[in-house]
């Protein structure tokens, strides 16, 4: 054939339907699902990400525009520098950066308010054949956090990297329930905040 000929076309018929993409995560899980039926894995779906010196307000913008509760936070693609989220984005700790630094919350940027990643747990990608929904749940109430990041050891034409996460909200839509992963104190003025 030609590579220069047109395609043939055709009339369509009025109130023809529009093919409609199905949810990535949409059929319904058990705690005996294999983990990787909740994985948000990065290699099939984009990485939502914000630069550090993004101030808060446009960063909630870009979660509501994204559909999601947690950035990536990035200044030089591919390399994370760590997660925000939108707790981050109202919570203890963005109150605490403007009474330390005198400061008012337009003033803010991501890095105020992110989880640096080398302050993150992660989980093996390689071990996750193995593992089951019932373990992420309990993985996410250990650390005490909504998201748990998935690494990947190195092979030959990748570098070791983030794979993808579990978001404890996408394991609650495919459960069909909540689940209850209360943040945990992991150092003594957590604790002492926890208190007052």
């Amino acid at each position: 054939m030609d590579r220069d000929a047109p395609m043939p076309t055709f009339r369509l018929d009025a109130r023809l339907p529009i093919a409609q993409a199905s949810p990535w995560h949409s059929q319904p899980v058990t705690e005996d699902s294999l983990a990787l039926q909740v994985l948000t894995d990065l290699t099939q779906v984009k990485a939502a990400t914000v630069h550090p010196a993004t101030p808060l307000a446009q960063a909630e913008q870009l979660m509501i525009y994204q559909g999601v509760r947690m950035l990536f936070v990035v200044s030089d693609m591919p390399a994370i520098e760590g997660l925000v989220t939108a707790a981050d984005l109202h919570g203890d700790r963005q109150m605490r950066r403007v009474h330390e630094r005198g400061l008012r919350y337009e003033e803010l940027s991501v890095a105020d308010v992110m989880t640096p990643l080398d302050e993150l747990e992660a989980v093996d990608y390689g071990r996750l054949r193995q593992m089951r929904v019932g373990h992420v749940i309990a993985t996410l109430r250990r650390v005490g956090r909504d998201h748990l990041l998935v690494w990947q050891e190195a092979t030959a034409v990748t570098p070791r990297r983030v794979r993808g996460l579990f978001s404890r909200a996408q394991v609650e839509r495919q459960l069909g329930r909540s689940i209850d992963a209360a943040p945990i104190a992991r150092s003594f003025s957590e604790i002492e905040r926890a208190l007052a």
